[in-house]
């Protein structure tokens, strides 16, 4: 980076440290009033964390001031570090539940106080710390690093010190000399021999600094001591140095900050400015910050209000959105968003395909009622196809638009809001923007109110605004009339997609400070919101499908259904439409004579799968045979002929889609196609399963949890004899039936296995004795009995059930392990309605933290294994599915199950222990 002089004076601030020591002082010397805002909002790390910016602010106009600023801050992802050694801070526990809330608050402060904010992709904030000292060492400048770890010692000298604002300690060279016996220069050195066992560097075994900085004295630097070590006469630390001399050396890479990472900036972007104090002020007042609201205020000499800063609320007026069509209006709009660090982001497309469709249109909202849209792609029929990089008419060249948007977008001190986030994410990555950091209103509705809301931007801006969307039929037409979005006229287009930005920041506004009045705020921030660029790199990357196994299986069910058809036509004596519900009522209840089921409201016969499965297991034909042509059917429809057309032409891959708030109890739903109900019960699933295939050189490896949801009811229902069996590896279905029938577990007879394996999964979902008789095909009384006996062995699990419902009845929602809550309003309700909701609210808990439980193993997933050749590449509900490199499957096996069943910790630790099952093979059948 060119730009500094020898006037320069960087101060530069370790933001990642002093966040994480903030959060511990203030839980030691804060009350809780003063750690929570009056929303519930933890502040406590915030609140430190404002103090020393504003010290630091003070400090400005002394007689050194800085000439540059800046707050360098972790990336979330792994860094290079994990690609050399991939137990690199591989054991550190995730951050305090109350402090990851907390992390975009600290980026909003940066902002407010006119601090630049950088932070990088693969490189910690010590290497960006570390490549801007370098920049103003080397032009002849002086620089300041704001921060008390020993890791940035080694830049300390030649115009750079260190100071500790919590303890008003700097250090020079004499200070970091003092502390590890060696000059600045060989604090590496020092570093590499002693390891860190926070970091897990893993140094030579047996040295600490002392020894370590007594040998490098003796020897001079790290190369010299590996070179002579067998010359050492004490054995141990000969030992120590010969054995462990290239481990030594990967600790020497971990350890040395890397001076020349790719910054995003120059010097000009770091200048050193005085914020904008109404904005800072406004800013502190929104945390509830009255005591360093009143200091800034007497800093720039403000007369003081006690006026509560209030966000600026507007009428809906789509007349007075935008049309962003010249480059100097979209620049003076990213300025706007610079300038308040937040923004509501939509994309307009030819099509609801992330993979496929094509960017239309941004629309953007810096503030309520304040919108535009930035056309990019409109065209009209006449036109037909321009240039890549041509301008269309009234439009901003398409190249030049996301050149000007992408670094907006993409910089960490900009909040990006936007609804359904995961859309438009995959959408702006076809562009080559990796928009970064976003919040999710659908995802903050979702965790607000699952079970209560439909999460549609349509009808959220209804229930909570009071306003109703422009209709996209009115923009785009219906039916035979349906236009894409890009052929709309902007005049029409403007108004629809500003209005979606502008509503998706009053949700925002609405949404944000509920999450901690609601006590969900972790549930948003820990298995939500980083969950949405997991799935992104999973859907992008899809799974590989070969066409060929589809058309061979295809042709073969069209055979069978053919030979099928045949006879349940000879069984009918007559040709009917086996497709058609009405027809094959009229032949089975009316032709056929069988006892038929009460009528539909629309006065057909119900045929469904039930009513079928029960008239076969009374040995009728017909019923058996329209069962087996329904299965065959749906295989072909579905999966067979439906996923051939699902392969991508580029990818040869199936890139399904997830949706994070599809199911209320937090369980992904997988559409586009949905691969989470294929089939593995019968062959023909199976044979479906063959299709999906690793790429040459590499295996699908399925992790899958083990009777997860038996294990979480023993673990909430407290039941010892089934955390003991689970514990010993015991057969549970064996052991249930033993408890239920007293019967011994060797030579038992697999008829009451099945039973009491029934009971045991209809348990979970609050099965009744009807459901149950028809489960088990037995009377209904006897049923009964099997559900009034296993609630007599295992009585805590009755005591659950009970308790569960009344906290639903009182609290209108239940609540997993981790604390996302699923509402229950048909609780109370008479009749099927009121009895269904019973039985959800019961499974609720139990399935929710199950899938809560997948979704913290899967964001732990991609740093787990970002060193190793895997991707996760599919989640079916308890498995989640894998593509690895043959010859790392043993490795990715291991790291991979040890974070699936480690990913409840440190929460809850579930007894009995999680335990997952693995396979692989080149097929997803093999590995499953």
């Amino acid at each position: 980076m060119t730009g500094f002089d020898a006037g320069s004076h960087l101060q530069i601030i370790d933001g990642s440290g002093y966040v994480f020591r903030a959060f511990h002082q203030a839980e030691r010397s804060l009350s809780e009033r003063h750690r929570y805002r009056s929303d519930g909002q933890p502040v406590g790390a915030v609140h430190f964390f404002c103090n020393m910016m504003f010290r630091l602010l003070v400090e400005r106009r002394d007689t050194d001031p800085p000439t540059h600023c800046a707050v360098a801050f972790d990336h979330s992802a792994k860094t290079f570090r994990n690609q050399i050694y991939p137990a690199y801070k591989a054991h550190r526990p995730p951050p305090p539940d109350d402090l990851v809330p907390q992390f975009p608050i600290t980026r909003e402060a940066v902002q407010a106080f006119g601090f630049a904010s950088i932070e990088l992709a693969g490189f910690e904030a010590d290497d960006i710390i570390a490549t801007l000292t370098r920049s103003v060492r080397d032009a002849g400048g002086r620089v300041t690093i704001i921060s008390s770890d020993k890791d940035l010692m080694q830049l300390v000298g030649d115009g750079v010190e260190m100071f500790d604002s919590m303890r008003n300690r700097r250090f020079g060279v004499d200070e970091v000399t003092e502390k590890f016996g060696v000059a600045p220069d060989r604090v590496i050195d020092v570093q590499a021999l002693a390891g860190d066992s926070t970091d897990n560097v893993p140094g030579a075994p047996g040295i600490g600094i002392k020894t370590a900085a007594q040998l490098i004295g003796e020897y001079g630097d790290l190369d010299s001591l590996l070179a002579l070590a067998h010359q050492i006469t004490q054995p141990k630390r000969r030992e120590s140095l010969t054995e462990n001399a290239e481990l030594i050396r990967i600790s020497r890479q971990l350890v040395t900050l890397d001076q020349h990472v790719p910054l995003p900036l120059s010097p000009s972007d770091i200048t050193a400015r005085d914020p904008d104090p109404d904005h800072l002020i406004a800013f502190l007042r929104q945390q509830e910050f009255r005591t360093i609201v009143g200091r800034v205020e007497q800093h720039f000499e403000i007369e003081p209000t006690a006026v509560a800063a209030e966000r600026e609320s507007a009428p809906f007026d789509t007349d007075a959105y935008r049309t962003v069509g010249e480059i100097t209006e979209l620049r003076q709009w990213i300025e706007r968003i610079r300038r308040r660090g937040e923004v509501a982001v939509d994309t307009e497309t030819t099509g609801l395909d992330e993979m496929r469709d094509r960017l239309v249109g941004i629309s953007l909202a810096v503030a309520p009622g304040q919108a535009c849209y930035v056309p990019l792609g409109h065209r009209t029929d006449d036109q037909g196809l321009l240039g890549k990089d041509e301008p269309l008419p009234g439009q901003i060249a398409r190249h030049l638009a996301l050149s000007e948007l992408k670094p907006m977008l993409e910089d960490p001190s900009i909040l990006k809001i936007a609804h359904n986030a995961k859309f438009d994410i995959k959408i702006f990555r076809l562009e080559g923007i990796t928009v970064a950091p976003i919040d999710d209103t659908m995802l903050m509705s979702y965790a607000l109110a699952a079970g209560r809301e439909r999460h549609g931007l349509d009808s959220l801006s209804k229930l909570h605004l009071d306003h109703d969307t422009i209709p996209i039929k009115e923009v785009i037409g219906s039916g035979r009339n349906k236009i894409e979005f890009s052929a709309a006229p902007l005049e029409q287009a403007t108004p629809y997609a500003a209005e979606d930005a502008d509503v998706t920041l009053r949700l925002w506004h609405a949404f944000k400070p509920q999450l901690h009045r609601n006590k969900v705020a972790s549930v948003y921030e820990v298995m939500e919101r980083p969950l949405i660029d997991v799935l992104v790199e999973m859907e992008r990357t899809g799974v590989l499908v070969e066409r060929q196994v589809l058309a061979r299986m295809s042709a073969s069910f069209a055979v069978s259904l053919s030979q099928l058809e045949a006879k349940i036509h000879d069984a009918a004596g007559e040709r009917f439409n086996i497709a058609s519900p009405r027809q094959l009522g009229r032949i089975l209840f009316e032709q056929q004579g069988l006892p038929p089921p009460k009528k539909l409201k629309s006065g057909d016969y119900s045929t469904s799968a039930d009513i079928l499965e029960e008239l076969a297991a009374e040995g009728h034909d017909l019923p058996a045979l329209a069962l087996d042509w329904r299965h065959l059917a749906k295989l072909k429809s579905t999966y067979t002929d439906s996923l051939q057309g699902f392969i991508h032409p580029q990818t040869g891959r199936v890139h399904t889609s997830y949706s994070i708030a599809g199911a209320n109890t937090g369980r992904l739903a997988s559409t586009d196609p949905n691969l989470q109900n294929i089939p593995v019960r019968t062959a023909e699933g199976r044979g479906i399963r063959e299709a999906f295939i690793a790429q040459p050189g590499y295996r699908l490896l399925s992790l899958d949890y083990s009777q997860i949801e038996l294990r979480i009811l023993a673990h909430v229902a407290n039941i010892d004899s089934l955390k003991d069996a689970f514990r010993a590896g015991e057969d549970i279905h064996a052991l249930t039936a033993s408890q239920m029938f007293d019967v011994p577990l060797e030579g038992m007879d697999p008829a009451i296995r099945r039973r009491a394996k029934a009971v045991n999964f209809g348990v979970i979902y609050g099965i009744s004795a009807f459901g149950l008789a028809r489960n088990l095909r037995i009377p209904r009384a006897e049923a009964q009995g099997f559900i009034d006996r296993y609630f007599e062995r295992f009585p805590g699990i009755r005591t659950y059930m009970d308790e569960t419902v009344a906290a639903a009845r009182r609290d209108g929602f239940v609540s997993t392990l981790f604390g996302r809550r699923i509402h229950t309003p048909d609780i109370a309700q008479p009749g099927p309605r009121g009895a269904f909701a019973r039985r959800a609210a019961i499974n609720a808990p139990i399935q929710g933290s199950a899938a809560d439980i997948i979704r913290r193993a899967m964001i732990r997933m991609p740093p787990a294994l970002a060193a190793l050749p895997a991707h996760m590449i599919l989640q079916v509900h308890d498995e989640l599915l894998f593509e690895v490199r043959a010859d790392a499957l043993a490795e990715v096996t291991a790291i991979a199950r040890r974070v699936m069943e480690r990913a409840a910790l440190p929460m809850i630790a579930i007894d009995p222990p999680l335990i997952v099952d693995a396979g692989a093979g080149e097929t997803w059948s093999q590995a499953h």
